[in-house]
């Protein structure tokens, strides 16, 4: 179009311009709906998420239900007028989510619980066929899993966890951090574990640096998964496999949000099998004890700390010890209570997924179960003057478990 043609067309380019004006408001409009169902859509992958590590199955009436609910959040979050609050949570919104948000590893449970039963049945001779047919050995089969844990939650009967309730916010007992904890089927390598907090510098680190502590400390949860699989696991299982002469690595995974499917294309040497969809609790190693053990020596040493510092300071309070108890305190205990969780719990927890490779280890200490840990809670805090019994510790273990309510998501 020549200067000339636009010059003697002015009079009806200008009308199109200003009949245009209206859609420019209709955009906005399309912008701000859309933005309120991305937001929720995020939210929604933190609760699926979260779903998969308390082992909870989703179906898709119960997926559709959580997303109307988060959209309603959202729009009172922000206010009635300031994003339209039009959104219908149809198999064709789910569809479209799943394809864009990348969930090509997420099955919905359906109606029937016997096929969940069944997959986690057959699952271990197909895997026992890779294990051949690769000739691999105890130490180059791996398993991890995420978990969440509340870093500082004392039993409800304590009267720290009472006034803790009673005051103005309630927040502390909600301090909930993510934690990869993962290991090889013999449990000759247990992996440094993978801690995701919501603050990347927290007050309490000043003067620390990071990569000197005892875990692999993360704030941002986007591609947290890929960053450590190929910054810490690659690199910690290649100098451990050499040392032993072994080549390659099998490592098993649950089908979770986070977890991509390109793995095995990222590394010569790795091959990675996913579980089943929803045979977590089932069958999945880490899930056979050693995460609830974990979090039980992590509460024997939460109150071990009280009770060291109470000793060389005969003026502090327990009170006063709870209230200074930052995260720097909670990775210090994270990681001894690692270290605590035995090797025969390890090998122990694969007997379900490859009983080949579980041994009995004469001469190894064997392995603490929950009841054990809780009892020696209890003999502990009674030094503290705190009455609990072992089903209080139990109960606080199980709590770990609770879903993320609306609050904590936003």
């Amino acid at each position: 179009m020549t200067v000339v043609t636009i010059v003697k067309d002015k009079e009806r380019i200008l009308k199109h311009v200003k009949d245009a004006a209206p859609m420019k408001a209709t955009a906005i409009n399309v912008k701000q709906r859309s933005q309120s169902i991305v937001e929720m859509e995020k939210l929604l992958m933190i609760w699926l998420e979260d779903q998969n590590q308390r082992c909870v199955p989703v179906s898709l009436s119960v997926f559709q239900e959580k997303a109307r609910e988060l959209h309603e959040a959202v729009v009172k979050k922000h206010g009635e007028g300031s994003v339209s609050g039009e959104f219908s949570e149809s198999r064709g919104w789910f569809n479209r989510f799943k394809a864009h948000a990348n969930l090509h590893n997420v099955t919905l449970q359906g109606d029937a619980a016997s096929a969940v039963s069944e997959s986690a049945d057959s699952f271990p001779s197909g895997l026992a066929e890779i294990i051949k047919d690769g000739g691999y050995t105890a130490d180059q089969v791996f398993n991890v899993d995420e978990t969440g844990l509340f870093w500082k939650r004392m039993p409800n009967r304590t009267y720290l966890s009472k006034e803790e309730k009673s005051a103005p916010g309630h927040e502390a007992g909600k301090e909930r951090l993510t934690l990869l904890l993962g290991a090889n089927t013999s449990g000759d390598l247990k992996l440094k574990p993978l801690l995701v907090y919501s603050a990347e510098n927290p007050r309490a680190f000043k003067g620390i640096f990071k990569s000197q502590l005892p875990v692999i400390w993360k704030s941002n949860k986007k591609m947290v998964f890929e960053d450590w699989f190929n910054n810490h696991f690659v690199p910690a299982v290649e100098q451990y496999l050499s040392s032993k002469g072994l080549p390659k690595v099998l490592l098993v995974l649950d089908y979770a949000p986070g977890h991509p499917s390109n793995f095995s294309n990222m590394h010569p040497n790795l091959k990675v099998v996913y579980l089943p969809p929803n045979t977590t609790s089932l069958i999945q190693p880490m899930d056979q004890g050693v995460i609830v053990n974990f979090k039980a020596y992590y509460l024997k040493r939460t109150i071990c700390s009280a009770l060291r510092a109470i000793k060389g300071n005969k003026e502090l309070t327990l009170k006063q010890f709870w209230k200074g108890y930052n995260i720097t305190d909670a990775v210090r205990n994270i990681a001894s209570a690692w270290d605590e969780v035995k090797m025969t719990t390890l090998n122990g927890a694969w007997k379900k997924l490859c009983p080949q490779f579980v041994h009995s280890f004469e001469g190894f200490d064997q392995a603490e179960d929950v009841e054990t840990v809780a009892r020696k809670i209890v003999g502990l805090s009674k030094r503290l003057k705190l009455d609990l019994e072992a089903e209080d510790v139990t109960e606080l273990l199980a709590s770990h478990g609770e879903e993320l309510s609306l609050e904590d998501l936003i």
